[in-house]
């Protein structure tokens, strides 16, 4: 069984610990966070003892992994300590705030061989997980097209939007990994940003974009995002191909619906957010994470899909302030 450190005991630090708890090989030791309070209500929940000196998971012998759930300006550094206690990491995304913390990091590694993997959990949704797999096996012929939707219930507050590194780093990067993950190296950024919310606008950021990648297969990924959307939790994929289509369409509940005079097809709204919705995936990911600390191999994601995804993010940002295509990098 591995022991295990969390730091952060925020939205993310609970999911995470939650998935902990579930998982048979994995035991919650030690939860930093620099509110005692909270540090000590995730704790009582789902074991271990808080702590605010981060320290008390460095210094410790036992713990053999962490989870780093801190915030993106902790990342960095947080990878660079767990790399020098011989720690395995498992971290969130961003990898960083901006490509220069980046370099940063590789540089402070070298020499170290440390066990890192990156959080892009949608890769392991069972669901995209299976397109990937009939991809690769040739189901659907030489990809041409790849639609990613990914719109939120409602937006976070506008004191988190501020901190968050803007939709780019923080919402759509999930959906950069993705891309990146079924069509490979991406060449060219093209963003439409959206102004729809006056509260997000106010913090220099955007709630809404339509992203086009092209990638240097010549293939193209379509991204629509958007932090607000009336009917729920909207998760899409879709991926055509020469010879065929490959569609993960959203959960619910139930595949039940309902048909009567006045209306047909009724069915149950969406799964609510992203804690209901990636439960799965955020097991998979643990699973795949306990594999690789226990039996070795190469951790995927790592931190080279990160940054890859921060390339994008940055791409995006500045295809969306300057109006126009960018190629990734420059």
């Amino acid at each position: 069984m591995l022991k295990f450190g969390l730091l952060g005991a925020g939205r993310i630090g609970h999911v995470h610990a939650k998935t902990l708890a579930a998982n048979p090989d994995a035991s919650l030791e030690v939860v930093f966070d620099i509110r005692q309070e909270a540090a000590d209500e995730l704790a009582k929940e789902y074991g271990g003892r808080g702590v605010t000196d981060e320290k008390e998971i460095w210094d410790n012998p036992d713990i053999d992994a962490v989870i780093i759930g801190s915030p993106t300006p902790l990342h960095v550094p947080h990878i660079i300590a767990a790399a020098k206690s011989g720690k395995a990491a498992l971290c969130e995304k961003p990898v960083a705030m901006e490509t220069a913390k980046v370099e940063e990091l590789r540089e402070a590694l070298k020499g170290l061989d440390p066990t890192v993997m990156m959080g892009f959990n949608r890769r392991f949704d069972p669901s995209f997980a299976r397109v990937k797999e009939l991809m690769d096996k040739g189901e659907i012929g030489k990809v041409e097209q790849v639609t990613i939707i990914s719109r939120d219930p409602a937006a976070p507050p506008a004191d988190y939007i501020k901190v968050s590194g803007g939709i780019f780093k923080d919402m759509t990067i999930h959906d950069f990994d993705m891309a990146r993950f079924l069509l490979g190296d991406i060449d060219t950024v093209t963003t439409i940003p959206q102004n729809l919310d006056p509260e997000i606008a106010a913090c220099n950021d955007y709630d809404a974009a339509v992203i086009v990648l092209t990638a240097k297969s010549g293939a193209v990924a379509t991204i629509i995002n958007n932090r607000h959307c009336a009917t729920g939790y909207d998760q899409r994929l879709e991926v055509t191909g020469h010879d065929g289509q490959l569609n993960a369409d959203n959960q619910r509940p139930t595949t039940v619906s309902l048909s009567k005079d006045s209306y047909s097809l009724s069915r149950e709204p969406y799964l609510d957010f992203f804690l209901t919705r990636y439960a799965d995936a955020y097991a998979a990911e643990l699973n795949q994470f306990i594999s690789i600390v226990k039996e070795g191999g190469k951790p995927t994601p790592s931190i080279e899909d990160g940054a890859q995804a921060l390339l994008l993010a940055e791409a995006a940002e500045k295809s969306a302030r300057e109006q126009r295509p960018v190629k990734v990098g420059q």
